[in-house]
């Protein structure tokens, strides 16, 4: 399975804001962005004009690396949005908000996407009580997450918990800290999806 395998601190750089790929780091005074705000490379520190189609691109660039998702399957989530009712950039959002990943690190499980996706590969969670280890896997309204009982102990687990309260969970989700469990409960309006990014430039990228 392809992923990207360059630096995470690299890629918040080079969209010119915090993405949060490394979890904690991210909040300390360690950050690269905020240390070095501007572009990795040695024209970096340029001064460069961007064109109608790269705003466009690199706002696809930054959604893709927010989640975690490669190009191919950037392509089939635009695709599926395009064929629902609503807003194609809204629908996107909305279905990348959703995938399993996100819902754990959302909830405080993991202290970052890259983790949460790991741990769903190593059957920590359980999805309605059935084991689901596909981080892609779509987690639906009244849906309910929780650690399995065998992973409570779990140190990353346990110190992602312990930090939530300065990262925040969101309002559509309902997290129970004390029994490891989080309920979805309600889908995720455009007011509650990533402010940072511009589907609207996603969209008119791939109708072209």
């Amino acid at each position: 399975m392809g992923r990207d395998t360059g630096g995470k601190c690299k890629r918040c750089r080079r969209e010119g804001e915090k993405l949060f790929l490394k979890g904690d780091r991210c909040y300390s005074d360690k950050c690269s962005v905020d240390r070095r705000r501007y572009a990795p490379g040695q024209h970096g520190q340029g001064r460069h004009k961007i064109t109608d189609y790269g705003m466009q691109l690199r706002e696809k660039q930054k959604a893709k690396r927010i989640y975690g998702v490669m190009e191919r399957q950037f392509r089939l989530y635009v695709a599926r949005a395009d064929k629902m009712k609503g807003i194609t950039g809204e629908n996107l959002l909305r279905m990348m908000e959703m995938r399993l990943d996100n819902i754990v690190y959302r909830m405080g499980f993991a202290s970052s996407r890259n983790e949460a996706r790991q741990l769903v590969r190593h059957n920590h969670f359980l999805i309605n009580q059935r084991k689901v280890n596909i981080p892609s896997y779509t987690v639906k309204e009244s849906d309910t997450i929780q650690v399995k009982e065998k992973s409570r102990k779990i140190q990353r687990i346990n110190e992602s918990l312990d930090t939530i309260t300065r990262r925040g969970v969101p309002s559509w989700i309902e997290l129970d800290r004390e029994n490891f469990t989080g309920v979805i409960k309600t889908l995720p309006s455009r007011e509650e999806l990533p402010a940072a990014i511009n589907e609207q430039l996603i969209v008119e990228l791939y109708s072209k």
